[in-house]
């Protein structure tokens, strides 16, 4: 019987003219969309389309990314994160618009605005959605085509949206590059590793989706099934494994680039290594990059993981043959504190191809570990303690056996042989990686500092000599040994720890365990187990500790106390990659520093004093003033006559909420940056209460500003967040006004729970609070409310209003007109870097000389032709509906106006002034690009 599946997509190629045809008129059904300008300043302006698209039964949430230009580009498809949406990878979506392609981002079945329920990647849900995407892109003139109904297209995404990239490489043939990051080959041996369930991740990944409710009902009767019985079955593991990229392996023959991440007990780098060895075996170009962060946190490299997906793009879509794709292999290795920032120091190291997780093994003896008094596997992250637990003592006072390692049994001379207990209920459990929240902690493995928990009597130990040279281990560590369990399955997790020289601390690099089911078919003979996959250098007189434990805090073990026999078979294998080189360090600055010192302290002192005789003196008339700005300009980067803001002024006073408006490309952000001392203008003078601003002034400390969102951490409290923030500015703590501060951000009881469990909206008015801590005189915002919800804008807007109540001033740059006319009590418009109106709001929405003329007909372009050619009328544009005019007048009365519409044959119903302040703008704009 064929695969229904299958059948699916052997029909595909026949079909697709007219899919795409009944996708392109259920757009036009739907509605033709929003158009938005989402640019930067100093980048191409970009153009977002919002709409739904009705396809395979569900309403999918989409955005569709351009920027200038009537050529055909490439298209690019991003799929977000799960329980995320489309808006999580808007700003990806942009820079690749940016960089000439032309890019769709939609929200999968089940969250964001997208209707239907979670199927978790089914070839007839969301993988069947993303080739809809695919039909509605063959459909526009901007796209390049390799064929009639066939775009050139890639496809990227994280975790959840790196799957269906791949699931999509396998399904479409349309699919021509795909860069899936954190992502995942087999979701059945992610959650069930090697039989064993990972309860902690499968929950947090069933709530992140809204809980059971929202799934399809065969995988939520799955998932209860398996918490409940605390074992996966065989239909468990046949359910998801026809749902992840493994089940069309022999169909993924495109360029990949497979991004993993270190610090991701989810998603493995295992995952990765599949991956990559199916895509090669297909015979397509494949990468391999291990970066820093993961699913459990940590640095994402953000901009260089977008730069590289960028350069694989341009070379397998734009077929840009100087496009630098990469090595073959990179690993982000960390070593070190930078002494500026206490940030951890970064390193890429690379091979031309990637070498697998067994390469360059190298065979190191363990014996039985020697217990060391006062501690045991268990590490406090801090000081290398027993994080609370006597090793010698079993942790509640009577005295363990003195085994090999945490044995509570027997162990045989050499201590090769050791006996443990798996605990009744499989409590306390030990403790290694923290689903979620375990980053930062995994990463602080390559500085010497871990986060473990082993109890005695609940595992066994062994242990290699002093190394004499350091190791760095570079893939998956391998071992034999013979496990035997008193009744049924052994359930074990092992781990590799780095121990210090002193044996009184120890590391577990990544903070990664590998479980292992041992069935009784199993038992009593050679098993070789696969320990997790790290690069993590091991230095010349550590020690390697090999444990296996009965328990893990993030799986299900057996609730039935059980006795665990485990003998040593042999050395432990760890692979070192000898083909990887990292990359060399920046030289030291003495090699450079010393000679140039004389040049640097002559400069130095040169533009100290420029800077005292360039910089002015304080305007005492302009004390009391928040903001003045005279003659401000600024030029594009390199050059010489085009202008990001020329020639601007304006004035903002005490208690103003001011609206800053303009397309992209106005010059907003470029203003802004200036006014917070970012960038520093070509002409011009801006001035805040009365001091100039240069970079680093110190009537900056006034200054408040919200530009790009703040970046917390997950696992604190809203309140501590804050507090951490206003201790790391140096400021005495009573100065930081946090009450006053959050309660006009209004987050009420939310500030005592953890940051991670905030809506976007209550994590937009943290960050505003994080703005106002101090109070400052004047506070900046740069879209505010953007990914907010109508309640959540509405709320923002209060918050906007209560702040200037105080005497305040507040500057917000929004593209959100209708709330801008609400929030705001002035505006100052911008189009193309300059002034095209300042003043009360009031006073643009609702002047005089500003008029909507009703019609009893459509109007037709020719018609707004001749009515801005009239004598005395400024400009003219058509209404949204069609059915009007919204005309300025310069010179004409209303009654002039009506006589020449008549003399038109021009059906006017009505005649009246306008105070909507979306047509004002959209006036305003016209009348300056005219």
């Amino acid at each position: 019987m064929e695969n229904p599946t299958s059948r699916w997509r052997h029909r595909l190629p026949r079909t697709r003219g007219r899919w795409a045809a009944v996708v392109a008129a259920l757009a036009v059904l739907v509605g033709a969309g929003t158009w938005t300008a989402t640019a930067d300043d100093s980048a191409p302006s970009v153009h977002r389309q919002d709409q739904m698209l009705k396809m395979n039964g569900v309403s999918v949430d989409t955005s569709y990314f351009t920027s200038g230009g009537t050529g055909r580009r490439p298209a690019v498809l991003i799929g977000h994160g799960f329980g995320g949406s489309k808006n999580d990878v808007r700003a990806q979506a942009e820079k690749l618009a940016a960089d000439g392609y032309a890019v769709m981002t939609w929200s999968a079945r089940g969250f964001g605005r997208t209707t239907g329920e979670i199927t978790l990647n089914a070839s007839d849900g969301e993988v069947k959605d993303v080739s809809g995407l695919i039909d509605w892109l063959a459909g526009r003139p901007e796209v390049e085509l390799d064929a009639k109904g066939d775009p050139r297209v890639g496809v990227t995404g994280a975790s959840y949206g790196g799957a269906v990239s791949l699931l999509a490489a396998g399904y479409d043939r349309r699919v021509d590059a795909v860069a899936p990051v954190i992502s995942y080959w087999n979701l059945a041996d992610a959650l069930f590793p090697d039989g064993v369930f990972k309860k902690l991740w499968a929950g947090i990944f069933v709530s992140s989706g809204g809980g059971c409710q929202r799934f399809q009902k065969e995988l939520c009767e799955m998932y209860e099934r398996v918490a409940v019985n605390g074992k996966p079955d065989a239909a468990a593991r046949a359910l998801l494994t026809e749902r992840s990229p493994e089940a069309v392996a022999d169909r993924i023959d495109v360029p990949t680039l497979i991004l993993q991440g270190q610090s991701d007990s989810l998603f493995p780098l295992g995952q990765a290594d599949a991956m990559a060895e199916a895509v090669k075996a297909n015979g397509a170009p494949v990468s391999v990059d291990w970066i820093s962060g993961g699913h459990d946190g940590g640095d994402d490299e953000g901009d260089r993981v977008e730069g590289r997906v960028g350069d694989w793009f341009d070379r397998y879509l734009k077929k840009d043959k100087d496009a630098d794709t990469g090595p073959g292999f990179r690993v982000t290795r960390t070593g070190g504190v930078d002494s500026t920032d206490g940030a951890a120091l970064k390193r890429g190291a690379s091979s031309e191809t990637y070498p697998g997780l067994t390469s360059g093994g190298r065979k190191i003896p363990l014996t039985g570990a020697r217990q060391q008094p006062g501690t045991g596997a268990g590490q406090d992250a801090t000081t290398g303690g027993n994080g609370g637990q006597d090793a010698t003592t079993g942790g509640g006072g009577q005295e363990a056996p003195a085994t090999g390692g945490g044995g509570s049994g027997r162990k045989a001379p050499d201590g090769l042989t050791q006996t443990f207990r798996n605990p009744a209920g499989a409590a306390p459990p030990s403790v290694s990686a923290l689903p979620g929240i375990g980053g930062g902690l995994s990463q602080l493995s390559s500085l010497g500092v871990g986060l473990s928990l082993d109890f005695p009597g609940q595992y066994a130990s062994f242990e290699s000599a002093p190394l004499e040279r350091s190791v760095h281990v570079t893939g998956s560590p391998t071992v034999t040994v013979d496990v035997k369990a008193d009744h049924g399955d052994a359930v074990l997790f092992g781990k590799v720890y780095d121990v210090s020289p002193d044996g009184k601390q120890q590391v577990l690099p990544s903070q990664l365990v590998a479980p292992y089911r041992v069935t009784p078919a199993e038992q009593g003979k050679p098993v070789e187990l696969t320990l997790p996959a790290v690069d993590h250098e091991v230095d010349a007189g550590h020690r390697l500790r090999l444990v296996l434990s009965a328990t893990d805090l993030a799986y299900a073990s057996p609730a039935e106390p059980a006795t665990y026999t485990v003998t040593l078979d042999g050395a432990l294998t760890v692979p070192t990659a000898p083909g990887v080189r990292t990359a060399a360090a920046t030289l030291p600055w003495w090699t450079w520093g010393l000679p140039a010192a004389a040049v640097v302290i002559a400069a130095a002192l040169l533009l100290t004093a420029r800077r005292r005789t360039a910089t002015p003196a304080p305007d005492p008339a302009l004390s009391g003033v928040p903001l003045q700005i005279t003659g401000l300009s600024k030029k594009y980067a390199k050059s010489t006559d085009r202008y990001a803001v020329r020639d601007l002024g304006f004035r903002v006073e005490k208690g103003q909420v001011l609206g800053l408006l303009g397309p992209n490309g106005a010059g907003k952000t470029t203003t802004l940056r200036m006014l917070m001392g970012l960038i520093t203008p070509d002409a011009g003078e801006i001035r805040v209460f009365g001091h100039a601003i240069r970079p680093g002034a110190p009537v900056l400390s006034r200054v408040g500003s919200f530009v790009e969102g703040a970046g917390f951490l997950p696992h604190l409290s809203g309140r501590s967040n804050l507090e951490l923030y206003w201790q790391a500015t140096g400021r005495p703590a009573e100065d930081a006004h946090i009450d006053e501060a959050l309660e006009i951000a209004g987050l009420g009881d939310a500030l005592a729970r953890a940051v991670r469990t905030y809506s976007q909206g209550m994590r937009q008015r943290l960050a505003i609070a994080q703005a106002m801590l101090g109070m400052p005189d004047l506070l900046i915002l740069d879209e505010p409310t953007n990914g907010l919800d109508p309640p959540q804008i509405r709320e923002m807007r209060d918050v906007m209003i209560r702040y200037a109540a105080g005497g305040r001033t507040v500057i917000v740059s929004s593209h959100l007109l209708s709330e801008v006319e609400q929030s705001c009590t002035h505006l100052v418009v911008m189009d193309r870097g300059q002034l095209v109106q300042a003043g009360p709001v009031a006073e643009i929405t609702g002047s005089g000389d500003m008029l909507l003329v009703t019609t009893g007909t459509e109007v037709t372009e020719a018609l707004v032709d001749k009515a801005a050619a009239l004598p005395g009328i400024g400009s003219a544009v058509r209404t949204e509906d069609g059915h009007g005019l919204l005309i300025r007048l310069d010179g004409a009365t209303a009654a002039q106006l009506v006589a020449e519409l008549v003399r038109l044959d021009v059906p006017v119903t009505g005649v009246g002034p306008h105070r909507r302040l979306e047509d004002a703008f959209l006036t305003l704009i016209s009348q300056g690009s005219a």
